[in-house]
C-alpha cells in the first residue's frame, strides 16, 4: 500500500505465542499497530513487541457472555470511531471478530484461530449465529488449513479469493534438532528410554485424559516408555487424579506451562511429539516438533491430515480413543529406525511448508487490498 502507514487494530482474547508473532510482523511489515486484549489472559511471558501500541479495555476483562454483547459493542464502537484505522483484524471468530463486526468495523479481516471454525461453529445456535454475522461483515478470513476453508465456505457466501490460507508457520532456524542445556534425560535416567512428549493445554479441546489413559496401556506393552508433560490448564485436578489412578508417577515427568522460549530444548530431549487433541487447524507446537526432527503422533482430524502420513512421518489416531493412540505411539516407540527416518522427514516438510517469514506476506498482501477498498 502506497502513501502513509497502514493503521490497523489487533483484536484478540488475549496475549498468545501467536499474538506475539502476528503483532511482531505487523510492526515488521511497516503498520501503524494497535492492540486490543479483550481479556486479561496471558500465555505468553514475552513482552508486546516494540512499536505496538496496547489499547484500554474499558470494560470486563471476564471471557465474553452472551448478555453483555450490547455493552461490549458500544465500547468498541467508540475506540474505532476515535481510532479511525484503516483495517481491523479480529479473531476468534466467535469473539473478537464477532464484536468487531457488531461495532460496524467497516474493513474487518477475521483470524480464524482453528477450533472456533472446526468445532465451536456448530456447538450452538448462538455460535452458528456469530459465526456467520462475523463472516458476513469481512472483507477477508485467515486461516491455517484447507479444513477453516471449507468450514468457512459453508457458514458464508464469501468468494474463495478472500479466504487466506497458510500455516501460521514456525521459526525455522531456532526450532532445529540439537542438545538440550536441560540435560533431563540424564537427570532422569531416561538416556535409554522412548520418551513421548506433549506439550498442550490442559483443557478440553486437548484431551489430555485421553493421552494419560493411552500412556498407561503403551506402558503395558512397552515398558520403557516414558511421557515427559508440559502445560497445565482448568483440568489440573482432575489430569493429576488420573496420574495418581494409573500409579504413572515415576515413568512421567510434569514439567508445567514453559515459555516459547524454552521450549524447544524441551523438543530436544524428546524421541517422539503427541498431541491427543480432539481437534486442531495446523498446529504450531505440532510444526515445531517436527522442526526438531521429530516423528509425531496425533489424532486424524482436520489440520492434522494435512500435515502427517502414516508410517511416513508419524501415525494417527481416532480422535479422543485412548486404545487407537495407545496403538499409534506404539508403532512409533518400537522402531527407532523408522523414528529417525520420520524425523528427517519432518524436517524437510517442515522447511517446504510452514516457515512463517515466506507465509506471512500472502496476509500482508490481502490486509493491504482490503485496505485500498
Amino acid at each position: 500500500m502506497d502513501g502513509p502507514r497502514l493503521k490497523i487494530l489487533y483484536i484478540s482474547n488475549g496475549y498468545t505465542t501467536h499474538d506475539h508473532r502476528f503483532l511482531g510482523s505487523f510492526i515488521g511489515a511497516g503498520w501503524d499497530t494497535s492492540y486490543l486484549p479483550l481479556t486479561d489472559e496471558r500465555l505468553d511471558s514475552r513482552a508486546i513487541p516494540t512499536g505496538v501500541r496496547t489499547m484500554p479495555w474499558c470494560y470486563s476483562t471476564e471471557p465474553v457472555t452472551r448478555g453483555d454483547w450490547v455493552d461490549r459493542k458500544v465500547v468498541l464502537a467508540k475506540i474505532l470511531a476515535q481510532m479511525n484505522v484503516d483495517v481491523v483484524i479480529a479473531g476468534p471468530v466467535q469473539s473478537g471478530a464477532f464484536l468487531a463486526a457488531l461495532a460496524g468495523a467497516s474493513r474487518l479481516v477475521t483470524v480464524s484461530w482453528g477450533s472456533d471454525m472446526l468445532v465451536d461453529a456448530d456447538r450452538t445456535a448462538f455460535n452458528r449465529f456469530a459465526t456467520r454475522y462475523a463472516l458476513s461483515r469481512s472483507k477477508g478470513v485467515f486461516g491455517d488449513c484447507r479444513a477453516v476453508r471449507e468450514a468457512v465456505h459453508r457458514h458464508s457466501s464469501l468468494p474463495d479469493s478472500a479466504i487466506i490460507t497458510f500455516p501460521w508457520g514456525i521459526d525455522v532456524a531456532r526450532f532445529s534438532p540439537g542438545s538440550s542445556p536441560l540435560s533431563l534425560r540424564r537427570k532422569l535416567g531416561w538416556t535409554d528410554n522412548e520418551v513421548f512428549i506433549s506439550t498442550r493445554s490442559w483443557e478440553t479441546v486437548y484431551a489430555i485424559d485421553v493421552l494419560i489413559r493411552a500412556f498407561a496401556t503403551l506402558r503395558l506393552a512397552r515398558p520403557t516408555a516414558r511421557l515427559l508433560l508440559l502445560g497445565d490448564g482448568s483440568l489440573r485436578n482432575d489430569i493429576n487424579r488420573l496420574v495418581d489412578q494409573y500409579e504413572l508417577r515415576e515413568y512421567m515427568h510434569t514439567a508445567g506451562r514453559t515459555p516459547h522460549a524454552g521450549l524447544v530444548d524441551y523438543f530436544r530431549e524428546a524421541d517422539v511429539y503427541v498431541s491427543s487433541a480432539l481437534s486442531d487447524g495446523t498446529s504450531v507446537s505440532l510444526l515445531e516438533a517436527m522442526s526438531c526432527g521429530l516423528p509425531v503422533v496425533v489424532a486424524g482430524s482436520h489440520g492434522n491430515l494435512e500435515w502427517i502420513e502414516p508410517g511416513v512421518n508419524g501415525a494417527l489416531a481416532t480422535p479422543g480413543d485412548a486404545d487407537a493412540l495407545a496403538a499409534a505411539m506404539l508403532s512409533v516407540a518400537e522402531n527407532p529406525r523408522l523414528r529417525a527416518t520420520m524425523g528427517e522427514t519432518n524436517r524437510s516438510v517442515v522447511r517446504e511448508r510452514a516457515n512463517w517469514n515466506d507465509n506471512f506476506p500472502q496476509l500482508v498482501s490481502a490486509v493491504e487490498r482490503v485496505a485500498s477498498q
